[in-house]
């Protein structure tokens, strides 16, 4: 089974390994800050995507294959850090989006994943195609109008 990775898979390995190491410095200066402690809860979220960002990068590189799908929750994670004022988070999240629909990237996944890509059939060449007839369409005669009946006068009505 032919497993070469392609460069943009390398690509989305590496950015996304070092958008997880922005992320834990980001989330661990936030919590550095006074309001940063204070709500912490919010504070911790991109410490815990960049080690979400620093598993799955790892498992990209690891050097024998193991079937992975790409991660599109981890890449509109990174997307949605704008809210943390982390823009380089922000751009690799829409890079990896374009990378994970290039179709080299599709091909790859779906031969490391085992699954087939759906390949419509082509008829074969031998048969003869079938012909269509023209379809004659019947266009409706035309609907002659009756002539007008010419109006009534007004009944006289009768002196006794």
């Amino acid at each position: 089974m032919n497993t070469q990775k392609p460069t943009l898979i390398n690509v989305i390995a590496w950015t996304t390994l070092v958008s997880g190491i922005v992320n834990i410095i980001w989330g661990i200066a936030a919590l550095g800050t006074f309001i940063g402690f204070i709500c912490a809860p919010f504070s911790v979220l991109p410490i815990m995507l960049g080690a979400f960002e620093l598993v799955y990068a790892a498992k990209l590189f690891g050097a024998p294959t193991q079937p992975i799908k790409p991660s599109t929750n981890i890449a509109v994670f990174e997307i949605a850090s704008i809210l943390y004022g982390n823009f380089f988070s922000m751009a690799v999240g829409i890079l990896s989006l374009v990378f994970y629909n290039d179709t080299v990237v599709k091909d790859y996944f779906a031969r490391l994943n085992g699954t087939l890509v759906p390949v419509t059939p082509v008829p074969p060449a031998s048969l003869p195609q079938p012909e269509v007839a023209p379809v004659i369409e019947e266009l409706p005669s035309p609907v002659e109008e009756s002539p007008t009946k010419p109006k009534r006068s007004p009944r006289k009505i009768a002196k006794k």
